[in-house]
């Protein structure tokens, strides 16, 4: 059985569209991903809102058995390697932290790149579920680490690793202590993330 393939009993509070609720973070991925599909989810990306179009987020990325593969999978915790052997690619999101200079060559601070980032992650996870692909977010590698092995700049921010890939079948891809979990997860009520007014103490610890 593939991830898509399993049972989704995710119920809307109120009406949205089904892509939402279908959108989730399976583990069970298959690398039969080609770097032209791979590049529609960053034209997905590339649509995003940011403040003041600034547009900060950025990508690296790794395809599976590439010269750069190990450097990436390097990044990642014992537990997503176990997982990510068979991701297509490893991304690493990160975001400019400021606007990019203006003609005298000052620079601004963003104080929202990684809001932007966010909104590109969300962009490119939505096309891949809508392609019927997989992309799963991480904050499981050593951010130190990727700073150092990927030459990666002070004036970067290091938002997330990526996992991306097309399906693979839930038994042959994920160990069995896995394979429990691989299924849509649920979230909280509306009522429990929304609230009109300040802040409610009493509500939100």
């Amino acid at each position: 059985m593939k991830p898509y393939d399993t049972k989704n009993e995710r119920k809307p509070d109120y009406d949205v569209d089904k892509i939402f609720i279908d959108r989730w973070s399976p583990r069970s991925l298959s690398p039969d991903l080609s770097e032209k599909e791979l590049m529609s989810l960053f034209e997905a990306a590339r649509w995003s809102p940011s403040s003041s179009n600034g547009e900060p987020w950025r990508f690296l990325y790794a395809k599976n058995e590439s010269k750069e593969w190990d450097i990436f999978y390097d990044l990642l915790t014992d537990f997503n390697k176990i997982w990510c052997k068979n991701a297509a690619y490893l991304i690493v999101l990160l975001s400019r932290k400021n606007f990019q200079p203006d003609d005298k060559g000052n620079e601004k601070t963003d104080r929202h790149h990684s809001f932007g980032a966010g909104t590109a992650w969300m962009a490119l996870a939505l096309q891949a579920r809508i392609k019927g692909w997989i992309a799963h977010g991480m904050a499981g590698f050593d951010i130190e680490k990727a700073k150092k092995n990927l030459g990666i700049p002070e004036n970067y921010h290091i938002n997330c690793m990526i996992a991306v890939g097309k399906q693979g079948e839930i038994e042959k891809s994920i160990p069995e202590r896995m394979q429990k979990s691989e299924k849509p997860n649920e979230r909280k009520k509306v009522k429990d993330i929304v609230y009109e007014g300040r802040f409610p103490r009493d509500k939100w610890k």
